[in-house]
């Protein structure tokens, strides 16, 4: 019986290629998870502000759906200046998102959410604040950075939402809503 064997470079040459493969795999292949919890602070502006940005913070819950499609759904918090300051805008979303992943680390995509806003005048005791109620949509994208495989990843995230003009039986009587935001969260995996 003849054994063949090879040589040490030809031995070097398997194990890399092997190694590369299987780093590929892990990189392209994405892993299972039931839920992703993220966390969120982020920071949004209302292009009728100018430069002006404020915090906002958020909490959603993101799942695959599909092996290219992820499902999401999530809460929010923002406070806004509007009129140079004589009107304080308080926000608290509730979203629904449908994200495309080409790529595992990548998605796009858009959604649905109920914009509840109230609107309050500091300056003006007599006044009273005024809560109103208006069906949105956004469209945006992200990130999924892993920080630690299989257990937490680092979520940048940036969208545009799209209210129309928001109208008030106080002062003003009319104003747009339309915000942009970008928010950067630490993604749980479950």
């Amino acid at each position: 019986m003849h054994r063949v064997t090879s040589s040490p470079l030809a031995r070097t040459y398997r194990f890399i290629a092997a190694s590369l493969l299987l780093a590929g795999l892990a990189l392209v292949a994405p892993r299972a998870h039931a839920a992703e919890v993220i966390p969120s602070l982020g920071m949004t502006r209302t292009p009728t502000n100018g430069d002006d940005t404020q915090l906002s913070y958020g909490l959603a819950v993101r799942g695959n759906i599909a092996p290219m499609l992820a499902a999401e759904i999530g809460v929010g918090y923002r406070k806004d200046e509007l009129l140079a300051g004589t009107v304080e805008s308080t926000q608290w979303p509730v979203t629904a998102s449908l994200w495309a992943k080409p790529l595992p680390m990548f998605y796009v995509g858009g959604g649905a959410g109920w914009y509840n806003t109230t609107l309050k005048y500091p300056q003006a005791p007599l006044l009273t604040s005024e809560t109103s109620q208006k069906f949105g949509v956004h469209l945006g994208g992200g990130i999924s950075m892993p920080m630690i495989p299989g257990i937490a990843s680092l979520d940048l995230n940036g969208r545009y939402v799209y209210l129309g003009d928001q109208a008030s039986q106080l002062p003003p009587n009319n104003y747009k809503a339309d915000f942009w935001t970008t928010s950067l969260g630490v993604a749980m995996h479950f």
